[in-house]
């Protein structure tokens, strides 16, 4: 028997996609894997369930320290 983490990660592997293994949760494993022009965040749940969400954007590229201080500050103040 096996696991739906193990086998969403061998899916990837023969896939040859990259993929980052992460904790965010007590109950879940979250696998990040980049795609051009796309993100899933695929959660495995200790029960076995899955769920994934999808990021999709242009990959435009923003730059400046100033800019991305304006950002990161309005993620924080409401």
């Amino acid at each position: 028997m096996s696991s739906t983490l193990f086998a969403t990660m061998r899916l990837l592997d023969k896939l040859g996609l990259h993929f980052f293994i992460e904790r965010t949760r007590p109950d879940t494993i979250r696998l990040s894997v980049t795609l051009v022009g796309e993100r899933l965040e695929i959660d495995v749940f200790e029960d076995d369930h899955l769920e994934f969400s999808r990021f999709q954007g242009d990959e435009s590229v923003e730059s400046g320290y100033d800019e991305l201080m304006l950002i990161l500050q309005s993620a924080v103040d409401p």
